[in-house]
């Protein structure tokens, strides 16, 4: 075990965390735990993306719980994450879509903060006043804001965490007069709320609620930014010049894809991801309040919100990146599993020509990212022809007869959904998570 674990440590049937990282996922620090195989985790989990977007000191743009040590996962298995319940805590929220000013940072604004006129590198700041010109830097004062809000919205929610509402300039400015009760800040984390911002600039807009999580997986076995473990924001590490550039063979070699922002990651839904350090380190944070596929804004509904996952052992998981079982309402109509009435017309199709056996099918959806979508899809069909042991050519076939390519996140994530043979799944220790998601 790492340290921070004692290697006597009883493993415990369920782990509440309440923890968080400084924005960087490192194997090299303590993990969290250990929880048992099949244990449960329960987590209070702080807003990504706009909030440690604005926090300077924080190092990778989002604020994750710290992982936490699975008993018995070993580098090559994976690790089956069931979402057991998503909950947003968070009255209101802010977001909109974003520009870097010059000078803000080095080479990364969500990575490397800096104030110019210090010259601080992931200077500590406060608060003082409302908007975007609120982020002071502790040391001369001066307001560092690596992101600015190009149109932006403050969001409240209803009772129900069912819709929200748009605000207008004054409700907005009321909000961030007590941005941390509105945002329900966990006690432990250390962003400023991106509700000081006060946005305003789409108000009396109805929104519908469906929350899921941005971040969710495994440990990379490099020290890695969080918001970059992905092959798309990752593709930002490539080279930079601050202390978390890495090369294009250690970005595939070490992230895990935790930073999917994938809006079936849900409620009800079954995530396996690849364990690359030992203990896997699952964590999690960047739950939304909702999105459209593609995440096109660059940024949505970011907030706080309680997490409850049941996690169990996988081995000789034969992937690098996640797959994904999800909700049968969230899987697309070509990919869904054939009804009775479907089926009964195969088996006379069947018996008419000849055909002596209908492949038993079962859903999965593949990730892929890359720096692009292009690159991305391939990244993902790459990743399905080995998962079932067969050739690209094939799962092209599978995918546009008995499934869809859908896009998780500009500029990179994307999902291969299909009908897989469940006789593959059953030989990687899958089938019967699909049989369990969808009553095969």
């Amino acid at each position: 075990m790492p340290d921070g674990i004692n290697a006597g440590t009883a493993a415990r049937r369920s782990v509440v965390v309440q923890e968080f990282t400084n924005s960087v996922l490192d194997p090299n620090e303590a993990m969290l735990g250990p929880v048992e195989d099949g244990g449960t985790i329960i987590a209070n989990t702080a807003p990504g993306c706009w909030g440690p977007m604005i926090t300077p000191r924080l190092r990778g743009g989002h604020e994750v719980t710290k992982p936490i040590f699975v008993e018995g996962a070993e580098i090559g298995d994976g690790v089956a994450i069931r979402i057991r319940d998503i909950t947003v805590t968070s009255i209101a929220t802010a977001s909109g879509h974003d520009s870097s000013p010059e000078g803000f940072c080095l080479g990364d604004p969500y990575v490397a903060a800096r104030c110019p006129v210090c010259d601080t590198v992931w200077p500590e700041t406060h608060i003082e006043g409302i908007g975007q010109d609120s982020v002071k830097c502790d040391t001369c004062g001066n307001a560092v804001k690596p992101f600015e809000v190009v149109h932006g919205y403050t969001v409240t929610f209803d009772d129900t965490r069912t819709v929200g509402l748009t605000l207008p300039k004054e409700a907005a400015e009321t909000i961030a007069g007590d941005a941390d009760h509105y945002s329900a800040l966990p006690d432990e984390s250390r962003q400023h709320s991106i509700l000081h911002y006060a946005p305003s600039d789409m108000p009396g807009t109805l929104i519908r609620m469906r929350p899921f999580m941005g971040q969710l997986g495994t440990c990379p076995s490099m020290p890695m930014p969080d918001s970059h473990n992905a092959g798309d924001f990752g593709a930002f590490l490539v080279g930079a010049p601050h202390d978390y550039g890495i090369t294009p063979e250690q970005l595939i070699e070490h992230k895990t894809d935790g930073h999917m922002d994938i809006d079936a990651v849900r409620a009800g839904s079954i995530l396996v991801a690849p364990v690359k350090v030992p203990g896997a380190g699952v964590y999690m944070g960047d739950m939304h309040a909702g999105q459209g596929d593609g995440e096109i804004a660059g940024h949505t509904m970011d907030v706080s919100g309680s997490v409850t996952l049941q996690v169990e052992v996988v081995k000789n998981y034969p992937l690098d990146g996640p797959v994904l079982f999800p909700l049968e309402e969230d899987l697309p109509p070509l990919a869904k599993p054939f009804t009775e009435v479907e089926t009964a017309k195969g088996e006379r199709l069947a018996k008419r020509w000849g055909v002596s056996q209908i492949e038993p099918l079962a859903p999965i959806s593949v990730i892929g990212t890359a720096a692009n979508l292009n690159d991305a899809i391939e990244n993902g069909l790459a990743r399905a022809a080995k998962l079932l042991d067969v050739t690209v050519a094939e799962i092209r076939n599978r995918a546009t007869v008995n499934g869809a390519i859908e896009i998780g996140r500009a500029p990179g994530v994307i999902q291969v959904t299909f009908l897989a043979p469940l006789v593959k799944l059953d030989a990687v220790g899958l089938g019967d998570y699909a049989r369990e998601q969808y009553g095969l």
